[in-house]
């Protein structure tokens, strides 16, 4: 038995044609056929008779599929049917669509030899499908006979020539009806022309809903909750589109997510506004038209707010804020963050998240931190679910197991394909009890040795770029992120360094040591062009301890390196250079107790800041190249 032949038409037909009849206005102009269809307080027609059905049948050549039969069976055809149909086809009125409209040579005019089976089955449909809509808003209705399940029911389309979209399919008629009845609430809701207050019993039932999703929400039964809040937008509930979209955006979706309704509500927008304008600057191209757009029935102050934080976030100074210990403990993720150590910045987020006190009762989340240029990068949509998970605002319940960190605590992840496969080659120096903002005054001179604001190294490196008026071939000066190694070590990372020359390598790693001890690594096993290369050296004390450079096939050594670290351990096997990254990452890992933050590297925000050359200058004789630009 499908769900279809257990429906009570009856009541669900009859309840929609009450609620109906109550939401039209006194004043309002209607046809006489509306109007009896209001006093009667029916929708529909009498019931069609099994002579009838048989009839219709006969004519048509097929039996109807069973949620269309019993249907009729209740009424014979249907009064607006959602807010575009104003009359369905009954059993006299339905027929064979055959390309009336002539829409089947339309689509046809878009198939190609690369068109598939779905694009073929649309144009087709206009041929074979079931016309149902006999009065609509250019809108056509056709039951699909070649998209039948193992219920004998046929799919509906509809297709509206003002909407610019395929057609839409409903998997029988039974759902196309229940589509249309929410289309019917969602309309109503929105109308502010003087229609009576839309209220009924099926909307104090979506309501009440709302209100305990609210809470479970908070409670961090966010599963349970969004299923309820995306059946209330369905019927165009009032907030339900903006409660869901803040459990949506968490989850790491922002594809038409605006926080319909309570973004432009001054009690949530210090909240809501940076995350919306955040991802509109990240796809606006300076066209700030959708953002006015996305903000209608704001008020003036509100509009200002919003282009004020638009200013601040394109700029990078945005700065998430908020009340209480959650927002004390805001900062002091933050700072964790901007050196790099996002695993321990979430874990102080999640931490002082059940302090975390809503704006207002329609506030599931903290949201504005993700529009925050080092907070923001701490999102993926595990720890969005963890984040969900955790009680909050209040609301008691089970706090979920932590999740696992992002970073693996080692080096060895710098030896793993990364997407796209570009990280080819890469430099770091690593600094023993020195903090990272103490870096630049080793690794760089004069004006360099100020910190850049957080940001990716793409965003840095383009920057960099934008500035630079002098490009030489004999100076590598190279753009480096900067954080934590691990408890007792500082880093500078280069991820793009220029192509590497032994001849000519200076390490920086003498100058960076004084009073410590300084690492230096250059790996570029596995070029795209060239010779596979690896360096390392160690310094004290401003004094180089030991090294080793691998390139060309050989093997060059100063100083007496320790056995764990001894080449010839690695580079048995010069013919495969690249499968000694990986032991070789270990070993100086192990012998040194130092890591780098893969998730702060790859996908966060990092102080950078401009080395000195890690190239000597040209000697007599050695030419080079000098490009000035501007």
């Amino acid at each position: 038995m499908t769900d279809s032949t257990a429906f009570d038409w009856r009541s669900f037909l009859l309840g929609w044609s009450g609620e109906w009849a109550d939401s039209l206005p006194d004043d309002d102009v209607r046809s006489e056929d509306d109007e009896s269809a209001r006093q009667a307080r029916w929708l529909g027609f009498p019931p069609a008779t099994e002579e009838r059905i048989a009839a219709m049948e006969e004519r048509l050549g097929r039996r109807m599929p069973p949620s269309y039969r019993e249907f009729l069976e209740v009424s014979d055809g249907w009064r607006h049917a959602g807010g575009f149909v104003w009359l369905l086809a009954g059993t006299a009125a339905a027929h064979w669509h055959d390309n009336e409209s002539g829409l089947a040579d339309l689509f046809e005019e878009y198939l190609d030899e690369d068109s598939g089976p779905e694009e073929r089955r649309e144009a087709d449909l206009w041929r074979r499908g079931l016309q149902l809509d006999v009065e609509s808003d250019a809108t056509h209705v056709l039951l699909d006979p070649e998209d039948m399940d193992e219920h004998g029911e046929w799919a509906v389309y509809t297709w509206a020539s003002w909407r610019a979209e395929p057609p839409e399919r409903h998997a029988n008629f039974l759902e196309f009806m229940r589509d249309m009845y929410r289309q019917f609430h969602s309309l109503r809701a929105r109308r502010g022309d003087g229609a009576p207050a839309f209220v009924n019993d099926t909307t104090q039932r979506l309501d009440a809903s709302m209100q305990e999703a609210r809470l479970e929400a908070l409670r961090g039964g966010w599963e349970r909750a969004v299923k309820a809040l995306d059946e209330a937008k369905e019927y165009g509930r009032p907030r339900a589109a903006g409660l869901g979209d803040q459990i949506r955006r968490l989850l790491g979706q922002s594809y038409m997510v605006y926080f319909d309704g309570l973004a432009t509500d001054p009690r949530y927008a210090p909240d809501l506004l940076p995350p919306l304008v955040a991802e509109h600057a990240a796809h606006s191209y300076r066209d700030d038209s959708t953002l006015r757009f996305h903000l209608r029935g704001a008020d003036d102050d509100l509009v200002a707010l919003a282009y004020a934080t638009l200013d601040q976030v394109r700029s990078g100074q945005y700065r998430y804020t908020a009340a209480g210990p959650f927002g004390e403990a805001v900062e002091r993720a933050r700072e964790s963050a901007r050196w790099g150590d996002t695993d321990g910045a979430w874990r102080t987020l999640l931490d002082a998240l059940p302090l975390w006190e809503p704006l207002g009762p329609d506030h599931l989340a903290p949201l504005g931190w993700l529009a925050d240029p080092v907070l923001g990068s701490l999102l993926t949509p595990e720890r969005g679910r963890e984040l969900l998970s955790t009680p909050r605002g209040g609301q008691a319940g089970e706090a979920p197991g932590p999740e696992a960190g992002l970073d693996p605590g080692d080096l060895a992840w710098l030896a793993e394909p990364d997407p796209g496969n570009n990280r080819i080659s890469y430099r770091f120096v690593l600094v023993e009890g020195v903090e990272p903002a103490e870096l630049p005054a080793r690794l760089a001179d004069g004006d360099d040795t100020a910190l850049n604001e957080p940001m990716t190294l793409w965003d840095a490196r383009r920057r960099s770029l934008n500035d630079q008026r002098e490009f030489s071939s004999y100076d590598d000066r190279a753009l480096m992120a900067v954080g934590r190694a691990g408890p007792d070590w500082s880093f500078a990372f280069d991820g793009e360094p220029a192509p590497f020359d032994q001849r000519r390598l200076i390490s920086p790693a003498e100058g960076a040591s004084a009073g410590t001890r300084a690492i230096v690594v250059w790996s570029g096993l596995r070029p795209r062009f060239g010779e596979p290369h690896f360096h390392l050296s160690v310094a004290r004390d401003g004094v180089e301890q030991y090294a080793f450079t691998y390139s060309n096939g050989e093997i060059e050594r100063r100083g007496e390196i320790p056995q764990a670290l001894d080449p010839s351990r690695f580079f048995a096997d010069l013919d495969n250079a690249a499968e000694a990254e990986r032991p070789l990452l270990e070993a100086v890992a192990g012998e040194f107790g130092a890591s780098l933050p893969r998730h702060a590297i790859v996908n966060g925000r990092l102080h950078t800041f401009t080395t000195r050359s890690w190239t000597r200058p040209p000697r007599d004789g050695e030419t080079f190249t000098v490009i000035r630009v501007g």
